[in-house]
């Protein structure tokens, strides 16, 4: 656990910093293509993180099959499978 608390504390740092990073930058278009790049992977991290916590820090109380299920694809499916997306996006060929 504190292992993974601490994994999940650099991401935000780092998260943190990239963008004030981009806020520095000077040109509107600029941030708004960094932002447009950095936004889904944070999303993405985000989902991935927040949905493990969920499945493995929950309540036995509160545990019910179809939740799990629904957490569990969240967890393991939907972050490998939007991937590839955010990446092709940013592909010119692909657009």
């Amino acid at each position: 656990v504190c292992i993974s608390f601490g994994c999940f504390v650099f991401i935000v740092l780092s998260s943190v910093q990239i963008f004030r990073a981009v806020l520095r930058v000077p040109s509107e278009q600029g941030r708004h293509k960094a932002f447009s790049t950095c936004f889904p992977h944070v999303v993405v991290v985000s989902l991935f993180v927040s949905t493990g916590m969920f499945a493995y820090l929950e309540p036995p109380s509160i545990s019910s099959p179809s939740l799990d299920l629904v957490v569990s694809v969240l967890y393991s499916v939907v972050p490998p499978a939007v991937n590839p997306l955010i990446y092709s996006m940013r592909n010119q060929e692909l657009k």
